[in-house]
């Protein structure tokens, strides 16, 4: 078992209840899942893009990527209905976990100039989003076999009804909000 999820079950839920006084301990709200995602615009051209994508994307995650595919068409970017045009992958339980340890403490570290995630990236029903610039921070990709730099959306899904809980729940696993 994981030591974030070890740490979940102890300490972050009796922080939990005494800062918000819960009832029960069902009430405390806990980290659904991880949905990483890579939008890649250029895949209309070139599939060979959308490739290295989905193998950097499986590399960061450990689990396999499923393509996205464009809703629909939008002539002035050239998308048909249909074209796969981004990959992405769902994390929960060990893996989540695991994910969001390696996160904090090996790649946010790494980003250069880093002064903290912004604390205001909720989206008002306890959900959290983080933009990565470059999939580079993450130790499993090696610099000489990348293509091209690209970004990430991290979306981190909680069970918490508000935002405060949800920050109060992502600080306790040692999320580096800026002050």
């Amino acid at each position: 078992m994981s030591r974030l999820k070890t740490m979940y079950n102890d300490e972050i839920v009796d922080a939990m209840i005494k800062k918000f006084g819960y009832k029960n301990v069902m009430e405390v709200p806990k980290l659904d899942k991880i949905v990483i995602n890579i939008g890649v615009g250029e895949a209309k051209e070139n599939a060979k893009v959308l490739e290295s994508a989905v193998k950097d994307l499986e590399t960061i995650a450990g689990q396999k990527a499923v393509l996205t595919k464009a809703k629909k068409s939008i002539a002035n970017f050239k998308i048909r209905e249909g074209m796969a045009i981004g990959c992405k992958v769902t994390l929960r339980g060990e893996k989540m976990y695991n994910f969001l340890d390696r996160l904090v403490n090996l790649a946010l570290p790494r980003v250069r100039d880093f002064r903290g995630v912004n604390p205001n990236s909720f989206d008002g029903r306890g959900n959290y989003s983080l933009g990565i610039k470059e999939q580079l921070i993450f130790p499993e990709i090696q610099y000489d076999k990348i293509d091209k730099v690209r970004g990430m959306d991290v979306i981190f899904v909680t069970t918490a009804k508000t935002d405060e809980e949800a920050r109060e729940l992502l600080r306790l696993f040692n999320m580096p909000f800026a002050k």
